[in-house]
């Protein structure tokens, strides 16, 4: 290939990571952070991050993993050095991905990696975190076999680490969401599970099936369907007919297709649970409105003070970007937050001492207090998650906005569902 063949050379990127590493004054006030100062004393700190940009849940990792990056150079960087930010587009492609980590890790030389939303990804990437032994956390996959994968072989990989909560975290935040709401307050008794074919979404509905019976919810039907369907209807016309009182969802490659089908065929029933794209503002756009009722369940919310960093960075991330953070925008960044001071901590660019010390997180982050479970535990490396740590949101849509309904607690409105929604006691009165 001509070397000037394309203009994205690691080069390239490394002169970009220097640009995006600046912050003028004006971001720096809106960030409530001091000026920048004029030098640093040691080489940067240098942080790949791999993303599927052409997606919104990925460009958010680098959105998020910039502003992490301006937000601490801005108050002098770590021990007097600069996180640098070098960004790969991986084009959602696991192949891309692996040779963006080779990349990093050979020719960038980075301290670190945070990357991609997607399950495959994370999962292709890990084994090069250990064969280059380069530090490497994922903001948002889920998938169980991520942290697995360091249990049965800690010595080896011990390099990831699952900066986003598990898939039975996440079903398990849902099923208690469903049984405080659906089940306590609406009087739901049914749900069919509607899951993409997808690695993280295994473990999900495997958790969901132990669970939302104990929440209160009889499983219908468990349905899966290919991340490139795109005619819904008939899958729709099959949830129908089993007249559930909810669709517990499980989708994010897929999340406008079966939302906007949802709206326009006008189907009755309420759709709740994970839909990764529902979680930033630009999907009321790409859905046309058609997400009006829908909810969805969130790390972070931009109107919700989970920890004093929350609703400032928020704010602060509208202003630059024009949308609210997707989730992964908001891991992103306290991912980079605590690379870039487990570094500082180890005083070191060293893989193992870096480990250590990410191993030691104590870090109160955007998404709320942040520890990793230690290696003797079901989930070496993932997120710990409960009441004094990470735990999810519900979000609903209502004209144009997302509404926290859950929990209770921090909730700042109540559910309202669209005309053609049938809630348990509408149904009852039709029969």
């Amino acid at each position: 290939m001509n070397k000037n063949a394309s203009p994205n050379t690691p080069q390239r990127r490394l002169r970009r990571g220097w640009r995006r590493g600046m912050i003028t004054a004006a971001s720096a006030a809106a960030l409530g952070i001091s000026a920048i100062p004029g030098a640093y004393a040691a080489d940067p700190i240098r942080i790949g991050v791999i993303a599927e940009n052409s997606a919104i849940s990925g460009v958010a990792i680098t959105n998020g993993a910039m502003m992490a990056a301006d937000e601490i150079n801005a108050a002098g960087g770590i021990n007097g050095r600069k996180v640098e930010i070098i960004d790969y587009d991986d084009h959602n492609s696991a192949t891309d991905a692996v040779r963006a980590f080779q990349r990093a890790a050979t020719q960038d030389h980075v301290a670190a990696v945070v990357g991609s939303y997607m399950s495959e990804v994370a999962l292709a990437l890990e084994p090069w975190a250990a064969r280059l032994r380069v530090p490497f956390i994922t903001p948002g996959a889920a998938s169980n076999e991520i942290t697995r994968h360091v249990k049965e072989d800690y010595a080896r990989n011990k390099y990831t680490f699952h900066g986003y909560l598990t898939s039975t975290a996440i079903a398990d935040a849902n099923c208690d969401f469903s049984h405080d709401v659906l089940v306590e307050k609406l009087g739901m008794k049914t749900t069919v599970l509607l899951s993409e074919d997808a690695a993280w979404t295994k473990p999900l509905d495997e958790e969901s099936r132990k669970c939302l019976p104990k929440a209160g919810l009889q499983i219908l039907d468990a349905m899966r369907v290919s991340p490139d369907t795109t005619d819904f209807t008939p899958i729709f016309n099959k949830i129908e007919g089993e007249r559930p009182d909810v669709i517990t969802t499980g989708i994010s490659h897929v999340g406008v297709q079966p939302t906007v089908q949802w709206h326009s065929e006008q189907v009755p029933v309420p759709m709740s649970g994970i839909s990764s794209q529902a979680t930033t503002t630009t999907f009321w756009r790409d859905t046309n409105g058609a997400t009006e009722g829908v909810i969805a369940q969130v790390v972070a919310a931009p109107d919700v003070a989970i920890t004093p960093k929350t609703v400032p960075y928020a704010a602060a991330y509208f202003k630059r970007f024009g949308v609210s953070p997707a989730y992964t925008g908001y891991t992103a960044d306290d991912d980079v937050h605590i690379i870039a001071e487990a570094v500082g901590r180890a005083g070191s660019d060293d893989a193992d001492k870096i480990v250590a010390e990410m191993e030691k997180t104590d870090y109160v982050g955007t998404v709320g207090r942040i520890e990793f479970y230690g290696q003797d535990s079901e989930f070496p490396h993932a997120i710990k998650t409960g009441k004094d740590f990470v735990s999810g949101l519900m979000i609903q849509w209502q004209d144009g906005k997302q509404v926290t309904v859950w929990p209770e607690k921090i909730a700042n409105g109540t559910l309202h569902f669209p005309p053609f929604i049938k809630l348990p006691q509408q149904h009852a009165s039709a029969q």
